[in-house]
């Protein structure tokens, strides 16, 4: 019986967050302080951070911003700050605003002209006092992390864009109190991190001030305004508030319990992991159309992206899976991330691994039918080889220098290959000493700073195995391992033992310790083996009783790495793999083939084939929603055009067969998402082009208003006859203010006129076309659609040209998706040429856009290139660091 959860509350400063590590930094800082201090440079270097950090303590923050009516006025503020120094010392602030923003400054109620340029305002050591001072900047924001639209606006700061609007400590070991006002058209709603505690109309405006927060790096400082309803509900004693736009009152009702249900579930199961009460007081959440996140972790304030929760009938299993995994995802972050945060940007990966780990057990309870081993599998391993199989693979921990650079740090290693890193070392140390250690690790660090040397600390002293040794090729190195498994028969020809080798693509010697499965499959069955692996060389027992095996699986869902299939394995498992009996081994199969597809030791021909035997006869929901994945790349990436006009046929009747069949709406959604999106027939597309002008139906399924503009968009795109009319009606159709200006956006990428495109494309280049993120990354991809590919190779080059400054004007997730955009529709030898010549021409590129480019252009190389760095065994590509 677990204990009940403890209340923690926040000191009051005594000792402050982060004492330790600033009495730890004060002998290294200090020994500089005497000498005049280095000017700081652009961003926030990792220099400066730790001079502030040794220095101020006792944090906090007044901040009031007026928000107009009118989006083309600035947004105007103030901010008191609240510190507290040793002894005099130069107090940098960061304002990433030119200095005609900056509309005054005052150091304990005096008027200082403080010096202002790139990126800070600096107030001399002589301006200030030890003990206690206040800075007070009166100051013009910057709409860049604002998020402003004409009715709404909402802040996204991490992980450094607190700079933009508002001068700060924008550091995550700097925390502090926040207390907000906001002054914002009378009828607007208002949400922040802190309760509300007063609100009074005003000359027109309504003002509105929140309480104090417990302490709070600026990345998670957050406000939402706007034209919002807001839905309440009770749970287990406690208030949630939901803000929404949505106008489709049908469609919130459908949803709505389902979210607060979720939001409770996961709250409750962890206070019951961590044994510590939920830390924020009050739980809001909104949900903003077309979010450039799933979500993002604002204590007591969490924002989503409103069409990841509310769900149309027609949700398939995966969707209705990956909203409960999001609400967990954003609800764990309020203990890992919120509560207690990382010291410095290079270990942002440890508030995502826990949450994405935290939410992969969290979901449990939710979906009792589901089998969540294969869950687990499915949501991670392949999305996390689609990065650790690339020449841009990165390490999960990396070495950061300014936080210009942070938001390069986030992708698939840190959000899929790290639960799986955290699970093998949850095997090693025991699942209850795994959580007592976490425990631990949030008692200690509560409302402060921590690094993951000090979780390493807490959990080697509950193993015997040396967690720092093993954190170092799995955290500190990039890639992944390969397996070779050769079988060992005795005298009578029968299964004596496995010989499973390791290799590291990287040519680096390392090993991975890992626990993995093996899978042997004969006639009575499957059987398996765990083994672990410490060394180059494993060798393990067969199953007793078994013969010459029909396959051998290696990983056989336990297990990270390459796992290469012996030829009588593959021909077995391409013949045979809707034959394996168990979901997860049946689901680690199609994942082997895929990668061995990559690897160019399966025919991409052979493998549609298998999919088309064997998907008709999948019981599995999820095994299914996978293949349908892998055979949609396949057919638009590995397959040539004449395949595909000669397979086309008997695709399209497989896919309707299986449409036909599907015993449920959300398989049905699947099954015909697949249909739409790969259709090339003339019956196919008339037959899609009825469904959309709702003369036919499909049976058993209810389309939504966002299948039918998805429908008639894939319709425009495939320049079916009257294509630009049915674009106006559908535009026509859509009742949601917010989805019709999305829509309106995207038509002109899917215009049949080439110059109508180039036009979409050029508006691109310019930043303020740009806000909305998820809208130009639809239009994006529709502009390189594989059917429009021969045109849109135009676009690579300038897309390529472009990303240094999407990477410094967009959000943190935008430069991959930019270039998954780009890429995706892409595989001719001609534009792998064009990355790989822009590469080429470009030795001084930053390292991690490099990578970025490497990652999402590893397929389009696999299947345009034929480079033998890419296309060999798995185990020649160069992982090594940069010069």
């Amino acid at each position: 019986m677990a204990r009940p959860p403890r209340s923690l509350e926040p000191v009051a400063c005594s000792p402050p967050p982060g004492a330790c590590y600033r009495v730890a930094m004060g002998f290294i800082v200090a020994l500089g302080m005497a000498a005049a201090l280095t000017p700081p440079g652009p961003g926030i270097s990792e220099a400066l951070a730790r001079e502030r950090a040794a220095a101020i303590t006792d944090l906090a923050y007044e901040l009031g911003f007026v928000v107009p009516d009118a989006r083309d006025e600035p947004v105007e503020g103030r901010v008191g700050i609240r510190l507290t120094l040793a002894e005099p010392h130069r107090v940098v602030l960061d304002f990433a605003q030119p200095a005609d923003r900056v509309r005054g400054v005052e150091v304990n109620g005096v008027a200082v002209e403080a010096e202002i340029a790139g990126g800070h305002i600096v107030v001399p050591a002589e301006r200030t006092v030890a003990g206690t001072n206040t800075i007070a900047v009166a100051f013009t924001a910057g709409d860049e992390a604002l998020n402003r639209q004409n009715d709404f606006l909402y802040t996204l700061f991490v992980p450094a864009r607190a700079r933009l609007a508002f001068p700060c400590f924008d550091q995550p070991d700097l925390k502090a109190r926040f207390r907000l006002t906001l002054t914002v058209p009378a009828e607007w709603q208002a949400v922040a991190n802190g309760a509300e505690v007063s609100a009074i109309t005003r000359d027109g405006a309504r003002v509105v001030e929140f309480a104090e927060t417990p302490p709070l790096p600026t990345y998670l400082f957050a406000f939402a305004t706007g034209r919002f309803q807001v839905e309440t509900a009770g749970r287990d004693g406690r208030t949630y508030r939901m803000f929404h736009r949505e106008t489709d009152a049908a469609r919130l009702a459908r949803n709505r319990d389902a979210i607060f249900d979720l939001h409770a579930a996961a709250l409750a199961w962890l206070e019951d992991y961590t044994e510590i009460a939920y830390p924020w007081g009050k739980f809001d959440f909104v949900l903003i159309p077309s979010f450039q996140f799933g979500g993002m972790e604002h204590a007591g304030a969490i924002l989503y992206n409103a069409e990841r929760l509310l769900l149309d009938e027609s949700a398939t299993q995966n969707q209705l899976l990956a909203r409960a995994s999001v609400i967990a995802h954003e609800t764990a972050h309020m203990w890992f991330g919120d509560l207690v945060t990382m010291r410095w940007f290079d270990d942002v990966w440890m508030k995502e691994v826990f949450a994405n780990f935290m939410a992969a057990k969290i979901v449990n309870p939710s979906f009792p039918d589901l089998n969540h081993e294969l869950r687990f599998l499915l949501a991670h391993h392949p999305v996390a080889y689609g990065a650790d199989r690339t020449e841009g693979a990165n390490p999960i921990r990396q070495p950061l220098d300014n936080l210009d650079e942070a938001g390069q740090l986030y992708g698939p290693i840190i959000y899929q290959k790290a639960p799986v890193v955290m699970r093998q070392l949850e095997l090693l140390i025991g699942e209850e000493g795994f959580r007592d250690g976490l425990r631990e690790y949030l008692a200690q660090h509560s409302f402060g700073n921590a690094t993951w040397t000090d979780l390493v600390e807490i959990l080697d002293a509950r193993t015997r195995r040396d967690v720092a040794e093993w954190s170092r090729a799995w955290v500190d190195e990039r890639g992944r391992p390969v397996f070779t498994v050769r079988l060992i028969e005795d005298a009578r020809g029968r299964l004596d033992s496995v010989h499973l080798r390791l290799d590291d693509p990287g040519g680096r010697g390392l090993v991975w310790p890992e626990r993995l499965r093996l899978a042997f499959g004969d006639r009575d069955g499957v059987r398996h083996v765990e083994v672990d692996v410490t060394d180059r060389n494993t060798f393990a027992r067969g199953p007793r009783g078994i013969g010459r095996p029909l396959y051998v699986l290696p990983g056989a869902g336990l297990g990270y790495g390459l796992f290469l299939l012996d030829e009588g394995s593959r021909d077995y498992l391409l013949a045979h793999v809707e034959e394996v009996p168990d979901e997860v081994t049946r689901g680690a199969a199609w994942i082997a083939l895929w990668e061995n597809l990559l690897e160019s030791r399966v025919a991409p021909a052979d493998f549609v084939e298998a999919v088309m035997r064997a998907l008709p006869q999948e019981p599995d929901e999820q095994n299914a929603e996978l293949v349908l994945g892998y055979l949609r790349r396949a057919f638009w990436r590995f397959l040539s055009s004449e395949d595909r006009d000669g397979r086309g046929p008997a695709l399209e009747t497989m896919l309707r067969e299986g449409l036909a069949s599907a015993g449920t709406e959300s398989r049905k959604a699947a099954w015909f998402g697949a249909y739409r999106d790969m259709a090339l027939s003339a019956e196919g597309l008339a037959w899609l082009e009825r469904v959309w002008r709702r003369e036919e139906s499909v049976p058993g399924l209810r389309l939504a208003e966002a299948d039918e503009i998805n429908l008639a968009m894939e319709l425009a795109v495939r320049a079916v006859d009257d294509w630009q009319a049915i674009l106006r009606t559908q535009e026509e159709r859509i009742e949601n203010p917010d989805r019709r200006a999305r829509f309106t956006f995207v038509v002109p990428a899917l215009s049949a006129d080439p110059g109508v495109r180039e036009r979409a494309f050029a508006r691109l280049r310019f930043v303020e076309n740009r806000q909305r993120e998820p809208w130009v990354l639809e239009s994006l991809a529709y502009l390189n659609h594989p059917l429009r590919q021969s045109h849109a190779r135009q676009f690579v080059r300038p897309a390529l040209e472009l990303l240094r400054e999407i990477q410094q004007t967009g959000d943190i997730f935008f430069p991959t998706r930019w270039m998954e955009a780009t890429l995706g529709g892409h595989a001719s030898p001609d534009v792998a040429r064009i990355v790989r010549d822009f590469l080429a021409g470009e030795p001084q590129y930053p390292e991690r856009l490099r990578w970025t480019i490497l990652h999402t252009a590893d397929e389009l190389f696999r299947a345009g290139s034929g480079d033998e760095t890419v296309m060999g065994s798995g185990v020649s590509r160069d992982l090594s660091p940069a010069d």
